[in-house]
């Protein structure tokens, strides 16, 4: 058994994600977490709500609320609508809590104290219509990289070049739309991520087997023009954690707050802190200090593509930087965007199905299906309703869902509700339990290594192995002239089908659950798949499954095409 630790990027506060934000980060993240799990693994899998900085004020200022009760209220959707999908996350926190303060507040200490953080007097956007400096993402404006008409002060969204709001042409106000700006000097830290270059790359060196994305974003941004540059970790804010040096003030940062791309990564620790607060672990340092025991921890984090400069620069910057003992990142699996129907998915734009309206429409298990076997591991992806409509039909109703009705029913209504004895298995079933054995071990080797779609497109091999079988059986013929033959291939279908709902478990696990409740069947994992195959004994009493999953009719496609054309308000 071995000890992992899984985060996933902590999403923003600013509203209900949207599909694309789930398979970046959190669903694979679960997808990971439950195999790991099942194989008898000790995992701890650790999510929060990113809620600092400009999305929640400006957010919380839309919906005319505190920034602080507005992300309260966010924080409890966020959690249901996981809760929803089924992400088993151990503990759900919130970077806003008083333990991340807490702990941001001592990094900064601690890097200051090492050397890594400047005071640094600059120009910064002062707009005159809101009476105040505007940072990162209360400017948008068109990238001078790519040209980008709705670039963001901190980042461009099209080609993710980080940005200072000084950058953007034709900049203009996000919160009344003015372009009376100008620049004014203010104050602020930076943290010294140039000092640390060579470190930060033999680090990035030492990783082993990360995927092309994630080596190709860092480095990337390593080597790109000047390098890793220093870059700036306060911000003239209201909303986020006061800069203070641990418990002390910090002179001449009064008023201050530290940059949310700071503490936010933070908070995958402190999230660990959360958890033993609120009685759910005994000892977070055994995850998270090398020194107490997490040496032996292996830690995989899971993003979009444009999390991937700060969790492979900034955030390791923090951590090296403070030459503590703390536990860093063993594997970035980072994704790239799927679009949606010809454009962008965008929380802040309000395009696109939100998790939400997915879980109005069906089941999580439908949503979860079709959105790991279309990861966007390789390239971006395309959610067009037809493709989900095709592969809820085919790979979910008629391969697998087919199989369980056929089986329970066929020994229904030939036998009985429990499973018939039979004689014993003769070449077709030896070929077939070869062939399934050795889909299932591809299966797990795909899951080891985190490949996402085919580790999905061996579990429907996996499933089509069942129907080609039962097909070429034929039961319901075999029962004509040989019950007793009839009967021992039931009695196999049977077994496959509690076989499928521990295998399938990770991807659908709601369908798993009804299917085991149906057979009475345990979860214990196939390593032995013959044995598995012979874990419900002849008399073993089991109900037959409601329909595990129906078909999407065209009506139903045209209607959500139509009233998801437009743009959500």
């Amino acid at each position: 058994m071995a000890r992992h630790l899984i985060t996933s990027a902590i999403p923003y506060i600013n509203g209900i994600k949207h599909l694309g934000n789930l398979v970046g980060s959190q669903l694979p993240a679960d997808l990971y977490a439950r195999y790991l799990r099942q194989r008898g693994h000790e995992v701890l899998f650790l999510c929060a709500t990113d809620e600092h900085g400009t999305p929640a004020e400006l957010a919380a200022a839309k919906a005319g609320k505190p920034v602080a009760e507005y992300c309260a209220e966010m924080w409890g959707v966020q959690a249901k609508l996981a809760e929803g999908f089924r992400l088993s996350f151990d503990h759900f926190g919130r970077s806003s809590s008083e333990q991340n303060k807490r702990l941001t507040q001592h990094f900064a200490k601690v890097l200051d104290d090492n050397g890594l953080i400047r005071e640094v007097s600059e120009k910064q956007m002062y707009s005159h219509a809101d009476g105040r400096f505007l940072p990162d993402r209360y400017i948008e404006g068109t990238c001078p990289n790519c040209g980008f008409d709705s670039a963001r002060g901190d980042q461009c969204d099209n080609c993710t070049k980080q940005l200072d709001p000084v950058d953007l042409i034709n900049p203009h106000s996000t919160i009344s739309g003015s372009t009376d700006l100008e620049m004014r000097e203010t104050k602020h830290l930076y943290l010294r991520q140039s000092v640390m270059k060579d470190q930060i790359e033999e680090w990035i060196d030492t990783r082993e087997g990360w995927p092309v994305l994630t080596t190709s974003i860092a480095k990337k941004w390593l080597n790109d023009g000047d390098g890793l540059q220093d870059r700036g970790i306060t911000r003239d804010l209201d909303w986020g954690v006061p800069v203070q040096k641990g418990d002390a003030p910090w002179p001449g940062m009064e008023g201050k707050v530290f940059y949310v791309w700071f503490d936010a990564p933070i908070e995958y620790i402190a999230c660990a802190q959360e958890w033993v607060d609120a009685g759910k672990g005994d000892n977070w340092e055994r995850w998270w200090r090398t020194d107490k025991g997490a040496a032996d921890v292996r830690y995989t984090q899971f993003m979009g593509k444009d999390n991937v400069p700060f969790h492979t620069l900034s955030f390791p910057v923090t951590i090296l930087g403070s030459n503590e003992p703390w536990k860093l990142v063993d594997y970035i699996k980072s994704f790239n965007y799927l679009n949606y129907d010809g454009g962008q998915f965008s929380t802040s734009r309000g395009r696109g199905v939100f998790m939400d309206q997915a879980l109005e429409i069906l089941p999580a298990d439908y949503w979860r299906w079709w959105l790991l076997s279309h990861a966007p591991e390789s390239s971006d992806a395309e959610f067009t309703w037809e493709n989900f409509q095709t592969s809820v039909n085919k790979d979910l109703a008629d391969v697998l869902g087919n199989f369980a009705s056929r089986v329970t029913k066929f020994c229904r209504s030939k036998f009985s509700e429990a499973v018939p004895e039979g004689g014993a298995y003769g070449p077709l079933e030896e070929k077939f339990i070869a062939d399934l054995t050795a889909k299932i071990r591809e299966y797990e080797a795909h899951m080891e290594a985190i490949e996402v779609r085919k580790a999905a497109a061996a579990l429907r091999a996996a499933w089509v192995l069942g129907n080609e079988y039962l097909q070429e059986a034929a039961p319901w013929s075999t029962f004509k002239t040989d019950p007793d033959t009839a009967a021992m291939q039931i009695r196999l279908g049977l077994n496959l089908i509690a076989l499928y709902a521990v295998i399938s478990e990770p991807f659908i696990p709601d369908a798993c659950a009804d299917l085991r409740s149906c057979l009475n069947a345990g979860a214990d994992w196939p390593d032995d798949v013959p044995a598995a195959l012979e874990r419900l004994a002849p008399g073993h009493a089991f109900t037959v499954p409601e329909v595990t999953f129906r078909k999407i009719t065209d009506a139903e496609r045209e209607e959500w095409q139509a009233r998801f054309a437009g743009v959500r308000t």
